[in-house]
């Protein structure tokens, strides 16, 4: 497979290039105007391996939750090559993303706890599981204030045996948060979304997890108000 896959959701951008099995990645601070930021890298990375763009299988994108000016740039920059190239579009939690640089090599079952600032005193958070080497979510996405979020995490920390990674800037900006932190091992504070984990992803995903541009759109966590109000722990609804 060969895709393309772009992030916007912080405070950096990134773009990356999945050609069977091998990716190739720009990434830099997001600057005014990072939609040309984009475009550059794109352009770039097509280059470098000498491909064009209506060569490609599928374009992927990291759709949130995130920045909301980062998620909605890198969801039209995205529907707007896909479209021109008629490739369809497959869009990658970056929750997940972040639960993949965690779980990536480890054993199959093994958890990572996502936490990740989501300003305003808040953090998106959610546990993610390795199946067939891949991160798969074990609760639903939601964001919280830290407080809020510490018994329902502390729940699912409870809910079976064995280590649990931790990753995402929540756990650094939070000083509520040590609790759970100290649980965690290993704990990556500093980790932020990106276009590579997105690309892995989508590959493994495959075009089945695909849709039309038209319904490439980001995921708004603070939208939804039934996730927002409580980090509701899911009933494992892992893929079969």
């Amino acid at each position: 497979m060969k895709l393309l896959a772009l992030d916007a959701a912080t405070d950096w951008c990134s773009v990356a290039l999945w050609y069977e099995g091998e990716v190739l990645e720009q990434e830099a601070r997001a600057e005014r105007g990072h939609g040309d930021q984009l475009l550059a890298m794109v352009d770039a990375l097509l280059a470098k391996s000498s491909l064009a763009l209506g060569g490609l299988d599928a374009m992927a994108f990291g759709r949130g939750p995130g920045a909301f000016t980062g998620l909605r740039l890198a969801a039209s920059v995205t529907q707007g090559l896909a479209y021109a190239a008629n490739l369809s579009v497959i869009p990658v939690s970056d929750l997940r993303a972040l639960a993949e640089r965690a779980l990536s090599g480890t054993a199959e079952g093994t958890r990572a706890l996502v936490c990740h600032d989501a300003r305003m005193g808040e953090v998106y958070w959610a546990g993610f599981i390795c199946v067939d080497g891949h991160a798969v979510a074990d609760t639903v996405e939601a964001v919280a204030r830290p407080e809020a979020m510490l018994a329902n995490a502390q729940a699912w920390l409870d809910s079976r045996a064995g280590a649990v990674a931790g990753v995402g800037t929540g756990f650094a900006v939070f000083p509520a948060l040590a609790p759970i932190a100290a649980r965690l091992a290993p704990l990556l504070p500093e980790a932020r979304p990106r276009a590579t984990e997105i690309a892995v992803l989508a590959a493994h995903d495959g075009l089945q997890a695909a849709v039309a541009p038209e319904l490439a759109w980001p995921v708004y966590v603070r939208n939804e108000v039934a996730v927002a109000a409580a980090a509701v722990v899911a009933s494992t609804g892992r893929p079969s």
